[in-house]
């Protein structure tokens, strides 16, 4: 028996026995690897999380790798063994979203391991088999626990479509942005611009494949065919839409506090710009995330700056939100010791 985190309120937690729940059926109990910590988790530590979209007390933990240990009834034993990671989701299947494969705009409700359901701050995760998805053999799992916010990534970039020789740019230089980066290069873009707010991100963004870096107060271009926005800020949407050629296409990634600036609709319909939106992570995305990790198109691992052990909850939390360049992302590892 060992520990997990359970945030109880906002602002309390504590580390807790913890016992592996069985497999059910349907189900894949995980032994945990790594569990990735975010502005999300934050969110849920400070009770600052959307109302319906938490619920206390509660195992955080969305972004995570592991090993499956054992499987119930229904599922294959063959999985039994191997390295994964997992949806968060917890879609309903039968509604006309989750058949059109749309499972984040579910619309049974919104339920999501970390959140709503019990996450992977924990030495053991059970779950449903089907949300998982098998890495190789061979697989960084320290680095394969990225793989959830990489996910809502390659969202962006199938919604963005971008094609060989494209002229292409990334707004943010976070860690969505760095996978925004490696996801478009793998497109083989004519050009690959990052813009950002801090200069020193120019070296790792150069280093994921882009070929131009600028931070936004300086003059920026306009005719690009592709921009994805990754920074969520008051000004990220208006800076990226800026970016387009007449025509082009924009993924909004990011999601700003209120009183952000809005997208000009004059301009939207004069420039007739293709406007997506991405929410989380449907199993599309997953498939074609693991795939390009797999391939070795995607390295999540020097985006990695600190890991830790589960009882250092507390340390991590304040290391996501302590605004220091020098740190990026953070993991909690269940099975160090403190």
């Amino acid at each position: 028996m060992s520990g997990a985190v359970v945030v109880e309120a906002p602002g309390v937690h504590r580390l807790v026995p913890h016992e592996p729940r069985e497999p059910g059926p349907g189900e894949a109990l995980v032994r945990v690897h790594a569990a990735g910590i975010c502005g999300s988790d934050r969110e849920v530590y400070q009770g600052n999380r959307p109302e319906g979209y938490v619920r206390y007390p509660l195992t955080p933990g969305h972004e995570w790798s592991g090993t499956v240990e054992r499987v119930g009834a229904g599922v294959p034993k063959a999985l039994a063994g191997r390295k994964v990671v997992g949806e968060g989701f917890r879609n309903c299947q039968v509604c006309d979203r989750c058949h059109a494969g749309e499972t984040t705009l579910c619309t049974a409700g919104y339920e999501e391991t970390g959140f709503t359901q019990p996450g992977a701050m924990a030495p053991t995760l059970t779950l449903p088999a089907r949300l998982l998805h098998v890495l190789p053999d061979d697989a960084d799992l320290t680095g394969a626990a990225l793989l959830e916010p990489a996910a809502c990534i390659a969202a962006a970039a199938l919604k963005a479509n971008a094609r060989p020789g494209e002229r292409v740019a990334v707004v943010g230089t976070g860690t969505l942005g760095m996978f925004a980066v490696q996801f478009l290069r793998a497109a083989s873009p004519a050009e690959l611009l990052v813009v950002g707010t801090r200069g020193d991100r120019e070296a790792l963004s150069r280093q994921f494949g882009a070929t131009g870096f600028r931070t936004k107060d300086r003059p920026l271009p306009d005719d690009f065919d592709v921009v994805i926005e990754t920074a969520g800020s008051a000004d990220a949407a208006r800076t990226a839409a800026a970016l387009l050629r007449r025509g082009g296409r924009l993924v909004l990634t990011g999601i700003p506090a209120p009183g952000a600036d809005g997208l000009d609709p004059t301009d939207l319909v004069v420039r007739q710009l293709e406007v997506h939106t991405v929410f989380g992570a449907p199993p599309d995305a997953w498939a074609h995330t693991v795939r390009v990790f797999a391939a070795g198109l995607l390295d999540p691992r020097p985006l990695v700056t600190h890991e830790l052990p589960l009882a250092a909850f507390s340390e991590a939390i304040e290391l996501v939100g302590s605004g220091d360049p020098k740190v990026g992302k953070v993991l909690l590892h269940p099975d160090a010791r403190p």
